[in-house]
C-alpha cells in the first residue's frame, strides 16, 4: 500500500476536526479585511544570538531542570508565526522570529517552555503544574500581525458552522455533528471559499 493511500486511511478513521473554537471568526474577519499581512514591518528588534540562546538554555537546565536535559538542538524559524515549537524526533527547539520581534521580553519563557516539551511532549497536567510551580506560560500571547492568512473557508452542510483554514483539507467532518473522533461522509466540511 503506498504512503498515500496509508495516509488518506488513517484520516478517514480519525475525524481531522481540528477545529479551535470561537476565536477563530474574529481571526477569518480580521484576514478578510487586511490581506496583507504587516508583521515584515515589526522586525526590527534585534534578538540573541544563538550563542546567547544556548546560555540561556544553559541556565534553564541548570536552574530547573537540575542539568537533566540533554543538549538540544536550537535555531530560530523564519516561518513561525508561533513563540516557539520541539520537534522531538530531532530534539530541536525552534523560536519564532516573528513572534519574538514583537514580544522579545518572552524569548527567555519561550525558551523554557519548550525545552520543558522534551519531558511532557503535551500540555497535560503534569506539564501545567510544573509551569505554574516555575512560572512559565502555558500560551503565547495574540497579536494581530502574528495571525496567518485564512485561504480556505469551510462549511458543514448540516448545521451550517464555518471552518476558516489556512490550508486544504481532504477528509474533515463537523465536530459538532459528528460523535466520536471518527470521520462521518454525512457531515464532511464542504469548500465554500478560497484565496
Amino acid at each position: 500500500m503506498s504512503v498515500k493511500k496509508k495516509q488518506l486511511l488513517i484520516l478517514r478513521q480519525v475525524n481531522y476536526d481540528l477545529f479551535g473554537g470561537d476565536e477563530i471568526q474574529p481571526a477569518l474577519n480580521y484576514q478578510l479585511k487586511n490581506n496583507a499581512c504587516s508583521i515584515e514591518k515589526n522586525i526590527t528588534r534585534e534578538l540573541p544570538s544563538l550563542e546567547e540562546l544556548y546560555r540561556k538554555f544553559d541556565d534553564i537546565n541548570t536552574r530547573i531542570f537540575n542539568n537533566q536535559l540533554p543538549h538540544l538542538k536550537i535555531k530560530y524559524s523564519e516561518r513561525m508565526l508561533t513563540a516557539g515549537s520541539f520537534v522531538p524526533n530531532i530534539n530541536e527547539i525552534r523560536i519564532g522570529r516573528k513572534y519574538h520581534s514583537i514580544f522579545p521580553e518572552e524569548i527567555e519563557d519561550t525558551l523554557a517552555h519548550e525545552m520543558m516539551h522534551y519531558i511532557y511532549p503535551d500540555h497535560g497536567a503534569q506539564f501545567k503544574l510544573m509551569a505554574g510551580r516555575f512560572g512559565i506560560s502555558l500560551k503565547a500571547k495574540e497579536h494581530p500581525d502574528l495571525r496567518s492568512r485564512i485561504k480556505y473557508l469551510y462549511y458543514c452542510p448540516s448545521c451550517g458552522k464555518e471552518y476558516p483554514r489556512r490550508k486544504r483539507l481532504r477528509l474533515a467532518s463537523c465536530g459538532t455533528c459528528t460523535r466520536g473522533k471518527i470521520f462521518n461522509p454525512e457531515f464532511k466540511l464542504i469548500l465554500r471559499k478560497s484565496k
